[in-house]
C-alpha cells in the first residue's frame, strides 16, 4: 500500500474512533432517539396566516409526514405557533377553531381532516379521507411507509430496525429479503466489500448494471451513463437508515439504466431535536474457515436553535474474509447539514468520502475446490477504489400547492484492479477514474380541476461525465511494463427531461408520465491496434403509466407500464464494428399487483412481464471483454411477500413470521440459443423466517434460498475442469440472532448471531480471466454491541 494510502486510512480510523468515543462519553444517559417520538418537544416559530402554509412549515420543522387536502384548508387561517410543543399538542393549537383534526396513522404520520361524527370516526372515516396527496415531487425522498402504501408499483422499504435485526453483514445480505432481488456475482470481486451484485427479475446481477442505484437520490455508479455499474459500491450498511427498492413504476423519474428498477439508499437523517443524538457500535465477525474482521459505526447529530442541523457518520471494516489472504477494509464517512432559511424553505448538503481495498482470491478449478475451497491461488489480486462527493440542494415548499427543489452535485471516483496472468507471466492492471457533475431542478404544482386533483411535476437532469480508462501489464519476472499502455478518454453529456401528473379522482391514483433522454458519448482510444474514436448520439422518449386503486386505507391495487433505455457503454464501444454493430438497449415492463398493510398482516403480490430488446452481454472468458447484442429476452413471473404479527393479547404475543418468494422465467427470444435461459439468474428465490420478542429480548431465525443457474447462453449443464462454465447448483442457508436491549440505555443493545448456521458449502462462478468456483461464506459467529445517546 502506498504511504499516502496508509496515512489516509490511519486518519479515517482515528476519526472513526474519536467519533465513537465522543458518542460514548460526551453526554449522560439518553432520552432521545434519532426518530423522536410524538411526545418529543420541539421549538416552533410559525407566523399567523394561511393554514395550509402553516401546516407545511410545521411538518418540516417537526420532521413528520403530514397530509391534507387543499380543499379542506382553503380560506382557513391560523393564529400561528410560537414556543415548544409536542407534535400532537402543536397540531391541536394550529388547528384550533378550524373544525379540522389531525388523525395519527399508526406510525405513518398524520392526516388532517374534518372532525367526524362519533359513529363515522369509529370506522375510520369516509373514502375521501383515505389518502391525501402530499406535495412532494421527490418520490423516493421520504422513504416513509405511507408513500410506499399508495405507490402504483411493486415497492419494498427496508428500515434501519429491520436491517439491524436481520444480522446482515453488508448491503447484499440485507437485500436478499426483498422479493424479486437476486444476489450473485460472476466477477473476481464477488464476496468482497468492493462491489455490489444485484439482479432484479432475472436480470444479470453482475455489478448491478441493470438497476439504477442511488445514494440519497444521487447516482452511485462511477459514470451513470457510460459505466452504470457498481464495480465499486460507495456505501456501507452502517450508515444506512432505509433501503427503498422500487421494482416497477419508477422509470419515468429515474434513469438511465432502470430496467431492473430503482434502489435508493437513504443515509441516516439529521435529528429534528436540539438534544444531542449519538450512537456507536462494534461488531466482531469470526468465520469457521478463514479469518476475522471488525465492523465499526458511529453517528452524532443535532439541530441548533438557529435552524442549522448537522450529522456526522462513520462506518468502517477491517480484517480478513473467509478465503485465505483475503484482507478487506473500507472507510465510509459523511457530514450532512441543513439550514432553515424560512419556515418553508431550507438549503442542505453533504460531504462524503469512501475508500475500499479488497484482496480477491479469484476462482478455483474443480480439483482445487475439492482439495481446499478456501485456498487462494491469486494472492496478489486486488480491487481498490475511492469516491469523494459534495452536493448542495435547495427546497422550498412555496405554499400548500407548490414545491420547488434544485440539487447540484459533483463526485470524483477512481478504481483499479490487479489480476495475475500466470500463463502469460504478467500482472494486468485496469485503473479508471471518472468525474461527474449533476444538476437537477424540479417543480411540483397542485391543481384542482373538477372532481380531480393533479400533482404535476416537471424536472430536468443534466449529467456531464469525464474520465479515463487505462490498461497495462507488468512482467512477473522483472516488474517492468510489457508492451504499450492502452488509454481511453471518455466523455458524456446527457440531458433528461421528465413530466408526470399524479391524478387523484375518488379512490383512483393515475400517474401518466414521459421522460426524454438525449445522450452524447465520446471515447478516444490510444495505444490500441485501432485508435479510431467512437462518437455516439442517442435520444429516446420513454412513456409510462402508473395506476393505483385505494380499496381502503389498508389495501391498494396497482398496475403500471414503463419503458427503459440504456445507451451503449464506454467499454462496450470497443466491440463495435461492421460485423458487430451494437444498438442501445430498450426494455418494456408491465406489472400488476396488490399491497395490503393491516394492523397485523402486511403482504404484497405482483405479476410482471418484461421484454428486453437488444440486450448487450459480454462473451464469457474474453479479455478485454467482447460485447454483443444478445437480442430480445423476456422475463415474466410472480413475486409474493407476507409479514404477520400475532395478536398482542394472545398466547403468541411478540411472535412475527415472514416470507417472500419469487418465480421468474428469463428466456432468450432470438439468436442461436433462442428458447434457452438467460445466464446467471435463478428461477426461484425465497426467504422464510420468524422473530420473537419478549421483554428486552429478541430472537431471529430465518433462511434464504435460490435455485440453480446457468453460466452461459448455451445453458451448458456439465461443468468443465477449470470450473469456468457449467450449471451452478442452488443453495440455502440459515441465520439466527439473539439480542438484548439495555433498559437503562434507550437504543442500546448487545447481540450474538450465527450466519450459515449449518455451515452449508455452496459456490458461485467467476467468469473473469481468473475464473472458476468462488466458495460462499461459511459459518460465521458474530458479537455486536451498540450504545446510543
Amino acid at each position: 500500500m502506498a504511504p499516502q494510502d496508509n496515512t489516509r486510512t490511519r486518519v479515517l480510523r482515528l476519526a472513526g474512533l474519536t467519533l465513537s468515543l465522543a458518542a460514548a462519553f460526551a453526554a449522560p444517559p439518553p432520552v432521545a432517539a434519532q426518530d423522536a417520538p410524538p411526545s418529543a418537544m420541539r421549538n416552533y416559530h410559525i407566523p399567523a396566516g394561511p393554514l395550509g402554509q402553516a401546516l407545511s412549515a410545521f411538518a418540516k420543522t417537526g420532521g413528520i409526514t403530514l397530509s391534507f387536502r387543499p380543499e379542506d384548508t382553503n380560506r382557513l387561517t391560523t393564529a400561528g405557533l410560537d414556543g415548544s410543543y409536542a407534535v400532537e399538542a402543536g397540531l391541536a393549537r394550529l388547528l384550533a377553531g378550524t373544525g379540522l383534526i389531525a388523525a395519527a396513522q399508526g406510525g405513518q404520520g398524520y392526516v388532517v381532516r374534518a372532525a367526524a361524527p362519533a359513529a363515522k370516526a369509529a370506522t375510520g372515516g369516509g373514502a375521501n379521507t383515505l389518502e391525501s396527496i402530499q406535495v412532494s415531487g421527490d418520490w423516493l425522498g421520504t422513504g416513509l411507509e405511507n408513500s410506499v402504501q399508495t405507490f402504483g408499483g411493486a415497492r419494498t422499504l427496508l428500515k434501519r430496525e429491520e436491517l439491524q435485526n436481520s444480522g446482515a453483514t453488508n448491503i447484499a445480505d440485507a437485500l436478499r429479503r426483498v422479493p424479486g432481488v437476486q444476489i450473485s456475482g460472476s466477477t473476481s470481486a464477488s464476496g468482497s466489500s468492493v462491489g455490489l451484485h444485484v439482479g432484479i427479475r432475472g436480470l444479470n446481477p453482475r455489478n448491478s448494471f441493470r438497476t439504477t442505484m442511488l445514494l440519497d437520490g444521487i447516482p452511485m455508479a462511477m459514470a451513470p451513463y457510460g459505466q452504470p455499474n457498481l464495480v465499486m459500491s460507495p456505501t456501507s450498511l452502517g450508515n444506512i437508515e432505509a433501503i427503498d427498492v422500487v421494482r416497477g413504476g419508477g422509470a419515468v423519474r429515474y434513469g438511465p439504466q432502470n430496467v431492473g428498477g430503482v434502489i435508493n439508499f437513504k443515509t441516516r437523517s439529521i435529528p429534528a431535536t436540539s438534544d444531542l443524538t449519538a450512537d456507536a457500535s462494534a461488531r466482531y465477525n469470526i468465520f469457521s474457515h478463514g479469518g476475522t474482521n471488525t465492523q465499526y459505526t458511529a453517528f452524532m447529530g443535532t439541530q441548533f436553535e438557529n435552524g442549522l442541523g448537522v450529522a456526522l457518520m462513520y462506518s468502517g471494516m477491517d480484517g480478513e474474509q473467509w478465503r485465505d489472504a483475503s484482507h478487506d477494509r473500507y472507510n465510509d464517512v459523511a457530514l450532512k447539514w441543513r439550514y432553515e432559511l424560512t419556515p418553508t424553505s431550507e438549503i442542505y448538503g453533504k460531504f462524503a468520502h469512501y475508500d475500499v481495498k479488497s484482496m480477491t482470491p479469484g476462482g478455483l478449478s474443480v480439483a482445487q475446490y475439492r482439495d481446499d475451497p478456501f485456498q487462494n491461488t491469486h494472492p496478489t489480486d486486488y480491487w481498490k477504489g475511492q469516491r469523494d462527493q459534495i452536493d448542495v440542494g435547495y427546497l422550498n415548499s412555496i405554499s400548500d400547492t407548490q414545491e420547488f427543489e434544485a440539487r447540484v452535485y459533483h463526485y470524483d471516483s477512481s478504481r483499479q484492479s490487479s489480476l495475475i496472468n500466470t500463463a502469460a507471466g504478467r500482472n494486468d492492471y485496469q485503473p479508471r477514474n471518472n468525474q461527474v457533475l449533476g444538476i437537477e431542478p424540479r417543480y411540483t404544482q397542485r391543481l384542482e380541476w373538477g372532481p380531480t386533483t393533479h400533482d404535476v411535476t416537471i424536472g430536468y437532469r443534466y449529467i456531464r461525465e469525464t474520465g479515463q480508462d487505462r490498461r497495462y501489464s507488468e512482467s512477473l519476472a522483472t516488474g517492468l511494463r510489457t508492451g504499450p499502455a492502452q488509454v481511453f478518454d471518455n466523455e458524456t453529456e446527457a440531458h433528461s427531461i421528465y413530466l408526470d401528473d399524479r391524478i387523484a379522482i375518488g379512490n383512483w391514483r393515475v400517474t401518466p408520465g414521459v421522460r426524454y433522454e438525449h445522450i452524447n458519448s465520446n471515447r478516444q482510444p490510444s495505444g490500441t491496434a485501432n485508435d479510431t474514436p467512437f462518437d455516439l448520439r442517442n435520444s429516446r422518449g420513454l412513456p409510462s403509466l402508473n395506476i393505483a386503486y385505494l380499496v381502503d386505507d389498508a389495501l391498494t391495487l396497482y398496475t403500471n407500464y414503463s419503458t427503459s433505455f440504456g445507451a451503449v457503454q464506454y467499454t462496450q464501444l470497443n466491440s463495435m464494428s461492421a460485423a458487430n454493430p451494437l444498438n442501445p438497449e430498450v426494455a418494456k415492463t408491465l406489472e400488476a399487483g396488490l399491497r395490503y398493510s393491516g394492523e397485523q398482516t402486511h403482504t404484497e403480490f405482483t405479476v410482471f412481464n418484461l421484454r428486453f430488446d437488444n440486450q448487450i452481454l459480454s462473451i464469457p472468458g474474453t479479455n478485454p471483454a467482447v460485447f454483443r447484442n444478445l437480442g430480445a429476452t423476456t422475463h415474466n413471473g410472480v413475486e409474493f411477500a407476507i409479514d404477520y404479527d400475532f395478536d398482542k393479547s394472545g398466547p403468541l404475543a411478540g411472535l412475527n413470521l415472514y416470507a417472500n418468494y419469487t418465480y421468474v422465467r428469463a428466456i432468450q427470444k432470438s439468436g442461436e440459443f433462442e428458447g434457452n435461459d438467460v445466464p446467471f439468474y435463478s428461477r426461484q428465490t425465497g426467504t422464510l423466517g420468524g422473530r420473537y420478542m419478549r421483554n428486552n429480548w429478541t430472537f431471529n431465525l430465518f433462511t434464504t434460498m435460490q435455485s440453480g443457474q446457468y453460466s452461459d447462453t448455451a445453458n451448458t449443464e456439465q461443468e468443465n475442469a477449470d470450473a469456468t462454465n457449467g450449471r451452478v447448483p442452488g443453495f440455502s442457508v440459515w441465520n439466527t440472532q439473539l439480542s438484548y436491549k439495555l433498559p437503562q440505555w434507550k437504543g442500546s443493545e448487545l447481540a450474538i448471531g450465527v450466519n450459515n448456521l449449518f455451515d452449508r458449502r455452496y459456490y458461485t462462478r467467476n467468469v473473469d480471466t481468473n475464473g472458476g468456483r468462488m466458495v460462499g461464506a461459511p459459518r460465521m459467529v458474530y458479537l455486536q454491541a451498540r450504545l446510543a445517546y
